[in-house]
């Protein structure tokens, strides 16, 4: 019994009496030790912070992680920050559910850290409303071995729409009437719309109006993106027909079912340490203009966070987003460092000599355009991912199942005008 008094005495003791709690939901949704990192960088941050006590809560998915929080708010316990998707923020703002930056930080230079490319999402009204943390880029992967024995060039990845065609009908591999290797596989399920996002804007198509209110999936760039997209299949024959898992598309690569892939960066650690040939990572090809969405994560802060709980919130946000830590996230997940001060760290600098790779994301950004965000994004990215699904396997034409899906998210964002 006075053991046991003894313990609970140091135990209070050793945690500062005015210890601010705060629970981070995270979501997890590509591959890598991503909790045992970030379970030691909150590690590492509570002890320069013993003021602070930190609790990270796994929540799966992004999709996932915001249904999660949304009902931990609707059930009057909400966490105090998360990284969700950057463009989520509408629908955080439609439910009151997050505060803007602008009050909590002193010194608003600090916005000016991050890439502008990063911050567009957050941004709104004159406000900001999320910081990038675990953010991307859409990139493609390459067989450096395939492309050689297919008697590519190993280091010249393809430039354009019609390039990826010619490349991959050479790196289609047949052993009997079996092919067991596709020339390129492009993810079709999770994150369709930001795959259509990115076909699209290289075919010099916008998919949505800066209100968050429009989205343009009938008009006719978007059409034929997705029909090149079919095509890839149906026509082409240098992928394979039907679906094509997010979640399972990196072992594709990594068991070699498929020369070259597109995927986000946030693979790209994972991919670097279990490839056995050799890979390249290129920018995706263009047809008109080269491009990529931003994709990935933002810190948020929610409003029922009491203020001594946001201003913790704040400081744990800036710690993590600073120079040398933002450059340890990056080496260590694949993800892009949210700040150009972050690649000129001396660790950083000589990890990108000498992995190279780990610098075409960051570089795609001068091409890149914000990731589809609209009110109601959850419904909308549902209704896209219905039309893909559709027009990839056949049961809709490409242009009758965007259709469809304009409808239904016109029905939907009216009420947002």
């Amino acid at each position: 019994m006075l053991m046991a008094a003894a313990f609970a005495v140091l135990s209070m003791a050793a945690r500062p009496a005015a210890a601010v709690d705060l629970t981070m939901y995270y979501p997890v949704a590509v591959g890598g030790p991503v909790t045992k990192i970030i379970d030691d960088m909150v590690s590492r941050f509570e002890k320069d912070n013993p003021d602070i006590k930190m609790t990270a809560v796994y929540a799966g998915n992004y999709t996932d992680t915001m249904t999660k929080a949304m009902t931990a708010m609707k059930g009057g316990q909400p966490p105090q920050l998360s990284v969700l998707l950057s463009t989520d923020v509408f629908t955080l703002m439609d439910e009151n559910a997050i505060v803007p930056f602008d009050d909590l930080v002193g010194d608003k230079a600090w916005f000016k850290e991050f890439y502008s490319a990063f911050m567009a999402n957050g941004q709104i009204d004159g406000k900001t409303w999320s910081v990038p943390f675990q953010r991307s880029t859409i990139v493609l992967y390459w067989n450096k071995d395939a492309f050689k024995e297919a008697g590519l060039d190993p280091e010249k990845a393809p430039a354009s729409w019609d390039e990826m065609v010619e490349m991959s009908k050479k790196l289609v591999k047949k052993d009997g009437g079996n092919t067991t290797r596709w020339g390129i596989e492009i993810p079709s399920t999770g994150y369709a719309y930001w795959m259509l996002q990115a076909l699209a804007i290289e075919n010099g198509q916008k998919m949505m109006n800066e209100p968050g209110n429009e989205v343009y999936l009938t008009a006719s760039k978007t059409v034929a993106a997705l029909e090149y997209w079919v095509d890839l299949s149906r026509k082409h024959n240098v992928a394979p027909a039907g679906s094509i898992d997010w979640a399972t598309l990196r072992n594709d690569f990594l068991e070699g079912k498929t020369a070259m892939m597109w995927h986000t960066t946030g693979n790209l650690t994972a991919v670097k340490d279990a490839a056995k040939f050799q890979f390249g990572v290129a920018m995706l090809p263009a047809r008109e203009r080269r491009g990529s969405p931003t994709g990935g994560g933002n810190f948020y802060i929610f409003k029922s966070a009491s203020p001594e709980q946001q201003k913790a919130a704040v400081k744990f946000i800036q710690w993590i987003t600073a120079p040398d830590r933002a450059a340890e996230w990056s080496m260590k997940t694949g993800y892009v460092a949210v700040s150009p001060a972050a690649y000129k760290t001396p660790t950083m600098e000589a990890y990108a000599k000498a992995f190279p790779q780990a610098t075409v994301a960051r570089d795609q950004l001068e091409h890149a355009v914000p990731e589809l965000s609209v009110h109601e994004n959850g419904r909308i990215y549902k209704f896209i991912g219905d039309a893909v699904q559709a027009a990839i396997t056949g049961a809709q034409k490409p242009q009758e199942a965007l259709a469809a899906a304009q409808q239904q998210s016109d029905r939907v964002l009216r009420a947002y005008k």
